[in-house]
């Protein structure tokens, strides 16, 4: 009795200052400037609902879906189905087009209700006031957010239309299951679009928000079917359908179609978020502010780029890739194929040498999405595969000789530095083309001292290599001796000037990012560098083509209109390398243990060389 009493006090009080309040509202409407008033409580800024960004194929096949907590696909008002609003308005606020944010006789209505069965039966709360609960206050029950609602609602009415409003609502509410918004509903429990559903549908998925967990429908369905009656009573209540649409939908079976995130290709789409922040650091200055920063202020210039990617991301964007699904499974399984332990790991990156474009590449066996990526994250030592671009292109390009012009292929020792050949053995005096094909390491040497260590590395600077330091520029270098190494996306790309002409351009896996209306937001620049003329270019080629026609490269012949490329193995076996181009695409395989050991026991079977004759085939 005395709970009741409580109850019924309370709630006088309560309607009675609600009441009050709305009066006080409308007369300071009238005699003041009300958004004074407004401004000093209550602070709304601009809304803006996450929404789902895309990763796309080269076909324009959906790939990755992004989104963290909430899957939404953000509809805006002129696409909303006519039932949705329906639905929501017969359900949830009749007078919602009438009413400023609140509505007198709903509370008055409400707190009658209530009143009768001594509990909170009934709510009072208008479409904005939802709206205004969902996005900037608590669900909890107390007496201060209720005021809360109530004053961000009448601001919300004065910066937004009533059309701008239920579209928000229909946006933001909850449906379970990670799922906002109707549009991100219908897909998820549907698969299909909001366009297509029947109106049993649309009633069905409207019941969800009310209570979310109790209305699950993949646990709940029976619940979710009641209450879908109940909003179907309603609708018929409010003349938005006639008993013949009624009786017609309330005998509807509903049968569930759940479909999944899309998440397909993950080492591909890991390498292109990378890719998407290094566009956007691009594109809005960050990476200069970066190379002119202090150590300090680094870390500070690279948090405020990862938070400005991921306001993108939440605002909704769509990433055109250039992958080619079929050339980035046949990779993967070719690796998966040919690796024998587990401890043994590969990369491989193919490149579109015409477009530049990188149509496929592998972050290592077994990959997971956003684990590290071998393909452009691991930093090896190249080897003999440096020798063309460090050590041969450049000595053409100085002194204009042939393929065929003598070199000597005994030892070498320079300061101190003695390298030998392969197995320790002297060749005397060889052809550019003999040295090459064989990997023969005392010529190359000898190439790179007698053209320059500074006029070498010149041309090597030109490819971009991300960790080349000065330390670098020595004759080691000749084969491969690098302080931090080389990523297999890198060396794959550096060889793309063998497939142009000698033209160097850089290539990227993302075609042109855009907003979800298709407006173009950024795409990456042309820049073609020439590295040496078309006559070197031709003269290396001839050498490439060497290497896998008669020497170290033999196991990646195949049949083609032309076919080149260069081995290279590390010392101790620690890292085997093929990369090389034919017909229109350049690859390069990694092989190695992350933990760099020898691999000395397969190093005959030339495993990196199987994995690029299978992928290139």
């Amino acid at each position: 009795m005395r709970n009741g009493t409580g109850f019924f006090i309370t709630a006088i009080l309560l309607v009675i200052f609600l009441y009050v309040l709305v009066i006080f509202v409308d007369e300071v409407a009238v005699s003041k400037n009300i958004q004074s008033v407004f401004d000093e409580h209550v602070d709304i800024k601009e809304i803006h609902l996450s929404t789902n960004s895309y990763v796309y194929d080269r076909h324009g096949n959906l790939i990755s879906e992004i989104y963290q907590a909430e899957n939404r696909k953000y509809l805006p008002f002129e696409k909303i189905p006519q039932t949705v609003i329906d639905a929501f308005i017969a359900t949830e606020d009749r007078r919602f087009f009438d009413h400023k944010g609140y509505d007198p006789s709903a509370i008055l209505r409400a707190f009658l209700t209530n009143l009768k069965h001594n509990s909170i039966e009934e709510g009072a709360s208008t479409v904005t006031q939802q709206l205004v609960r969902n996005i900037f206050l608590s669900q909890d029950q107390t007496y201060n957010r209720k005021l809360s609602e109530l004053l961000y609602a009448y601001k919300l009415e004065q910066m937004y239309s009533k059309e701008k409003i239920i579209e928000m609502y229909i946006n933001s509410i909850f449906f379970h299951n990670g799922v906002y918004g109707f549009e991100a509903a219908s897909q998820f429990y549907f698969s299909k679009s909001s366009a297509e559903l029947t109106l049993a549908e649309v009633a069905f998925l409207s019941a969800i928000p009310n209570n979310p967990a109790h209305y699950n429908p993949i646990k709940n369905k029976e619940n979710t079917q009641l209450r879908q009656k109940w909003i179907l009573e309603k609708m018929l209540e409010s003349n938005v359908i006639d008993e013949h649409v009624y009786e017609e939908t309330i005998d509807e079976d509903i049968h569930l179609s759940l479909s999944k995130k899309v998440d397909l290709y993950p080492d591909y789409v890991t390498y292109i978020h990378y890719e998407l922040t290094e566009l956007i650091a691009e594109k809005e200055g960050y990476k200069q502010q970066f190379e002119r920063a202090t150590p300090e202020d680094q870390s500070s210039i690279l948090e405020k780029l990862e938070q400005r990617v991921q306001l993108l991301i939440k605002k909704g964007i769509k990433i055109e890739t250039a992958l080619d699904p079929d050339i980035q499974v046949t990779s993967i399984k070719a690796i998966q194929k040919n690796l024998p332990n587990n401890d043994i790991e590969s990369s491989a990156v193919v490149i579109h040498s015409p477009t530049n474009e990188i149509v496929a590449i592998t972050g290592g066996k077994n990959y997971k999405k956003f684990d590290f990526h071998r393909g452009f994250q691991a930093f090896r030592q190249p080897g003999s595969a440096i020798k063309p671009l460090l050590v041969y292109a450049p000595y053409l390009a100085e002194f204009a000789v042939s393929n065929q012009s003598s070199i000597n292929a005994n030892n070498f020792c320079k300061n101190k530095y003695c390298p030998k050949n392969f197995g320790g053995k002297q060749y005397g005096n060889v052809t550019l083309e003999t040295a090459f094909k064989h990997s023969f390491n005392t010529p190359a040497v000898r190439i790179l001292d007698r053209t320059g260590i500074d006029t070498s590395f010149r041309y090597l600077k030109t490819f971009g290599f991300s960790k080349i330091v000065a330390a670098d520029y020595k004759l080691p270098a000749a084969l491969g001796g690098l302080t931090n190494g080389i990523s297999p996306l890198e060396l794959t790309q550096a060889y793309t000037t063998f497939a142009n002409d000698g033209v160097y351009q850089r290539s990227y896996g993302i075609r042109r990012v855009t907003d979800l209306e298709g407006n173009i937001l950024y795409e990456w620049p042309e820049s073609p560098k020439q590295v040496w003329n078309l006559s070197v270019n031709q003269q290396m080629k001839a050498l490439l083509y060497k290497v896998v026609t008669e020497g170290t490269g033999k196991k990646v012949n195949q049949p083609s209109t032309y076919i080149g490329g260069k081995t290279g193995t590390t010392n101790s076996y620690h890292d085997m390398w093929f990369v090389g181009i034919r017909n229109d695409y350049t690859a390069g395989v990694w092989v190695g243990k992350d933990r760099p050991a020898s691999l000395q026991s397969i190093y005959e079977r030339g495993l990196h060389m199987l994995i690029w004759r299978e992928i290139m085939r």
